[in-house]
């Protein structure tokens, strides 16, 4: 969590005499990058007073819009806080050019006490209760995605982009398809190259379940906010790496109606203080402390479904039969459930949490993820039986099913004891304010499908 000192800007400019602009990037409640570029005199000044930024910018809605319902604009004078660099972060960004690099910052209050809405500093927050316990949360995540065609569609659609090697756009599903992998290579190398820039331990790559839909791990980390900070310069980057090659990457939860969504597959386990995994077990459910874990999930998942799905788009991506989970079940290498645990060696046994959809903020999924945990362990929560089979056909059975409603769910956040306890009362009350103003300006544009359906019908 640490503030980056000046000596290691210092040592950055010494080591690289070609870099004249640095872009500052600090990532909201909404998770889209802002920030600023600036020119290369100017970078020392924020390592040694930091940078006033508008307070604003920490509630804006995904559109980039104030939020003036927060009282963080005009009843606060849109009042300045102070970015500061986090220590490691300085890096070239090979995808804006030879002579760009970038810094993610975090924002403070001008008293220097950390700004409760930053998502770095939420997630903090839990981590400090595992902290207290002599507990450290081991976390990973991975993101799949699709690369779409740069140009919309006549209606406005999306549509996969033509392959640089045939000219043409991919139409079977070839899940693990190394053809596929191959299309894609020279993005993937750009991309491979853009992370080891930015020191982020992006690993292999595979042709998931749907045409032009691609997934790539993340290493793990024994420090749940480098993990958080991965996922978000990497999903920047793949970003950019994307436009290079006449394309967009996009992390919408479900982008093609007929397709399978992205998700966010966040990987936990928990070590204690000398670094053994407390989860480790020879049989392939793990400690009975992984159960807990489970119990708490299951328990906070309808709590945290505003989280992990925060988009009106994400609740497409929950259907039977598509990779993505419909229940709160579990069970042990078992694709058809919301928490996973995988097969593996004994030391390596964890929980894969299938929920999140990749449009949903890294940094804000783990600290409600890792509340579900910790709740679930300090409280012993019995998750029931490991679903067997079929996760899809037992959740009909049952009528189980997660909240697949964005409006019940901000509402179901927003008054959650637990959540506001694990990450600060303030902060659940102003997501959920700025997702409500979200959800309005959602439902003031007519689609076409109203007119589709109704203007002939009515």
């Amino acid at each position: 969590m640490s503030i980056a000192d000046p000596k290691e800007a210092k040592a950055f400019l010494d080591k690289h005499p070609e870099i004249e602009f640095f872009e500052i990037l600090f990532t909201n409640i909404s998770g889209v990058p802002r920030g600023k570029r600036l020119r290369r005199h100017e970078i020392m000044a924020v390592y040694e007073q930091g940078r006033f930024l508008p307070g604003s910018i920490l509630v804006n809605d995904i559109t980039g819009q104030d939020v003036e319902a927060t009282g963080l604009v005009w009843e606060d004078g849109d009042a300045d806080r102070v970015a500061r660099p986090i220590a490691g972060r300085l890096t070239p960004a090979p995808w804006l050019g030879p002579d760009v690099a970038q810094v993610a910052v975090s924002m403070y209050e001008l008293d220097g006490a950390p700004h409760d809405l930053d998502p770095r500093h939420v997630l903090k927050r839990v981590i400090d209760r595992f902290d207290a316990d002599g507990l450290v949360p081991v976390a990973a995540c991975e993101l799949e995605y699709y690369l779409v065609d740069a140009e919309r569609t006549p209606d406005g659609g999306v549509q996969l982009p033509r392959s640089p090697l045939t000219g043409e756009r991919a139409m079977q599903h070839q899940v693990y398809g190394l053809r596929e992998v191959e299309e894609a290579s020279g993005f993937l190398r750009d991309l491979w190259e853009s992370a080891d820039a930015m020191d982020v331990p992006l690993e292999g790559a595979i042709s998931e379940y749907a045409p032009g839909q691609l997934e790539l791990t993340l290493k793990h980390h024994a420090d749940a906010l480098r993990a958080a900070d991965d996922a978000v310069l990497y999903k920047r980057a793949a970003k950019g790496c994307a436009l290079r090659h006449g394309c967009e990457a996009t992390f919408m939860a479900k982008p093609f109606a007929e397709r399978a969504g992205s998700g966010m597959h966040l990987h936990v386990s928990i070590n204690d203080k000398a670094g053994r995994n407390i989860f480790a077990s020879d049989r392939p459910e793990g400690e009975p402390v992984l159960a807990h874990a489970v119990g708490g999930m299951k328990a906070l998942l309808a709590d945290s479904m505003a989280v992990f799905a925060p988009n009106a788009n994400s609740y497409r991506r929950f259907r039977a039969n598509s990779y993505a989970p419909v229940a709160p079940t579990w069970g042990v290498n078992n694709r058809t459930v919301s928490f996973r645990v995988p097969a593996g060696a004994p030391h390596t046994r964890h929980v894969e949490h299938r929920v999140a959809g990749a449009d949903a903020h890294p940094t804000l999924a783990l600290a409600a993820l890792l509340a579900g945990v910790h709740h679930g362990i300090g409280n012993k929560i019995d998750p029931g039986p490991a679903i067997v089979g079929d996760g899809y056909a037992q959740a009909a059975q049952s009528g189980e099913r997660i909240p697949t409603n964005w409006f019940a769910a901000v509402d179901r956040f927003a008054e959650s004891e637990i959540m506001k306890a694990y990450l600060g009362e303030r902060f659940v009350r102003m997501f959920a304010t700025v997702k409500r103003v979200e959800q309005e300006r959602y439902q003031s544009v007519i689609p076409n499908t109203d007119f589709d359906w109704y203007l002939r019908t009515c």
